[in-house]
């Protein structure tokens, strides 16, 4: 493969490979502090991020208020002095090397507050913002001010063109890149439009050189893309370099720094990504904020799906085919459905799944009473994690609430990340991975359980292995 070039991003000449920031403690200080200390771009996930006393030890995230809000202020505390206490650790890990990123996300609760909260209080020490899951539009006035670049994560030319337009013309000097991440192949949250297919993935190479055209048209020629999504081997993707069509480009990899010494997650974590099959990664639609996302097909995302598939519509009265009647809930109030589903439903209650919860398009799903106590327990401690929250109907803009019935089918994402990012309990948790994580298996490097560290990782992707 033909040698890697330097670029300039976030002001400096670095390696053309980025670490993807992860979400809750997962892309820590310490990991993207190696990364750029290899010579590429580290970034430390600033959404909730963990913080320690004087004495070091971390400092839970355990919420005293009495109302949503007031958890909420709780939550948008604990992420500011997080991300400040993050940002200083992978300042002086990097050692003076590469540069420093912080990941957000702007559907994250109170996003605005959190960015300049973590930028005032960490001035110098972070180069540069990425920021996805959402349209970031603000993003761009926000980094200029604190004079940090910005990296907003879109997945289509289009996407770029409307947060161009409507604001990112007037900051262009912050521009650092625009990181196009792949909506099949990404991990975590995925940018999948409704207009586009699910389960029909597309090639990269034709929407990333209809990036490039929509970015020449606003002046961007030089401003690098950075390739997320699906990334591996570079030699796979060796006909991107110094490729006209697509420009000054870097790679970003968010699920093979998982697998590393320097990596927060617990060995049981990475000993699950290392002994992936193909398929292993769903791309599902169960998270709270409404977006797809890929996470490992484990016994917590199994669980989404049969709630779901244990699903009937319901009238309150007698409509059409909705013509049997059906009791439910303590109280044995009758709702009507249709008689298939009625004898479908009892078939549930026989098997144990005897509570029935209604959804907000006006169905029902039956689980165990131990699932209902839990699904209702987490609604009811809500903290406000998400702008706006399909789980329990939060919403961070008055009058606080979404106005819609909380959704049962889908999870407190605070809750589950929160566990699987501080212990070892994993099946039973959502764990976000690339679909690509299943090429551990298989990589030579990994072989015997390998686990590297991230100077070792970079220097084997620079190889274009």
């Amino acid at each position: 493969m033909q040698a890697l070039n330097a670029i300039v991003l976030s002001g400096r000449e670095v390696l053309p490979l980025v670490e993807g920031g992860k979400g809750i403690s997962v892309s820590n200080g310490e990991s993207s502090g190696a990364w750029a200390a290899a010579g590429g771009i580290g970034t430390f996930s600033g959404v909730n991020a963990d913080s320690f006393d004087e004495r070091g030890n971390l400092i839970e995230q355990i919420y005293r208020g009495r109302t949503r809000r007031e958890r909420h202020e709780e939550l948008v505390a604990f992420a500011i002095r997080g991300g400040i206490h993050q940002a200083r650790i992978a300042f002086e890990a990097s050692g003076g090397r590469g540069r420093i990123h912080m990941n957000v996300l702007w559907e994250m609760a109170a996003a605005e507050r959190v960015l300049h909260g973590i930028l005032e209080g960490a001035k110098g020490l972070i180069n540069g913002v990425t920021c996805g899951a959402g349209m970031p539009y603000r993003i761009a006035q926000i980094c200029s001010h604190y004079g940090v670049h910005y990296y907003p994560i879109i997945s289509s030319a289009r996407a770029f063109r409307a947060l161009w337009k409507r604001a990112y013309h007037r900051f262009r000097e912050w521009l650092g890149a625009v990181v196009y991440e792949d909506p099949w192949l990404a991990g975590g949250h995925n940018g999948l439009s409704n207009s586009e297919d699910p389960t029909k993935p597309e090639d990269p190479f034709p929407r990333v050189r209809e990036l490039r055209a929509q970015m020449k048209e606003c002046g961007l020629d030089d401003t690098p893309i950075v390739m997320a999504g699906g990334v591996w081997y570079l030699r796979e993707w060796e006909h991107w370099l110094s490729n006209p069509e697509i420009g000054p480009v870097a790679f970003q990899f968010g699920t093979r720094p998982l697998v590393t010494r320097e990596s927060p997650i617990s060995d049981a974590w990475k000993q699950r990504l290392l002994n992936l099959k193909e398929g292993d990664v769903f791309l599902n639609r169960f998270s709270p904020t409404g977006f797809y996302s890929s996470a490992v097909n484990n016994p917590f995302i199994q669980d989404l799906r049969d709630r779901s598939e244990r699903q009937i519509p319901y009238t309150t009265q007698a409509i059409g085919e909705h013509d049997t009647p059906l009791p439910i809930g303590a109280r044995s109030r009758v709702v009507y459905v249709a008689a298939q589903d009625a004898e479908r439903a009892r078939g549930w209650i026989a098997a144990g799944f005897s509570e029935a919860l209604r959804t907000p398009d006006s169905t029902l799903i039956f689980v165990t009473p131990e699932s209902g106590h839990e699904i209702h327990e987490d609604q009811v401690n809500c903290m406000g994690c998400l702008s706006a929250c399909g789980f329990s109907n939060w919403s961070q803009e008055e009058p606080f609430t979404t106005g819609k019935k909380a959704d049962p089918r889908s999870f407190c994402i605070q809750k589950t990340l929160q566990r699987i990012s501080h212990s070892s309990e994993i099946d039973h948790q959502l764990m976000f991975a690339g679909h690509n994580a299943f090429r551990f298996a298989s990589d030579p490097f990994y072989a015997n359980g390998f686990v590297p560290t991230v100077s070792q990782l970079v220097e084997r992707i620079a190889t274009g292995d």
